[in-house]
C-alpha cells in the first residue's frame, strides 16, 4: 500500500465526513446565533433556552437530509469495496 493510496483514502473519508456533518453543524450554528441574539435583545439569560431549538433544528435537518446522507455514505462504501482488490496488490 503506497503513501498516495493512504492519503487518497484519508482525504476521501474526511470529505465524506464533512459533507455528512456540514448541514447539521450549519443549522446548529445558525439557530444558536439567532437564539443568542434573541437572548441579548430580551435580556433572558436562560442556558436551556438555546438547547431545545438547536435539538429540534438538528433533528429536523437530519430527518430531511437522511436520504441524501445515506446515499452519500453508501456510494462511498461501494467505491471503497470496489477498490479493495487494487489495494491488496
Amino acid at each position: 500500500m503506497s503513501y498516495t493510496l493512504v492519503t487518497d483514502l484519508a482525504r476521501n473519508a474526511m470529505m465524506v465526513a464533512m459533507l455528512v456533518a456540514a448541514p447539521l453543524l450549519i443549522v446548529s450554528l445558525v439557530i444558536g446565533l439567532l437564539v443568542s441574539i434573541l437572548q441579548t435583545v430580551t435580556q433572558i439569560q436562560e442556558q436551556t433556552l438555546s438547547f431545545v431549538p438547536k435539538l429540534l433544528g438538528v433533528a429536523a435537518t437530519f430527518l430531511v437530509g437522511l436520504p441524501w446522507m445515506l446515499q452519500l455514505l453508501v456510494e462511498y462504501t461501494q467505491r471503497l469495496f470496489r477498490s479493495l482488490p487494487a489495494m491488496v496488490n
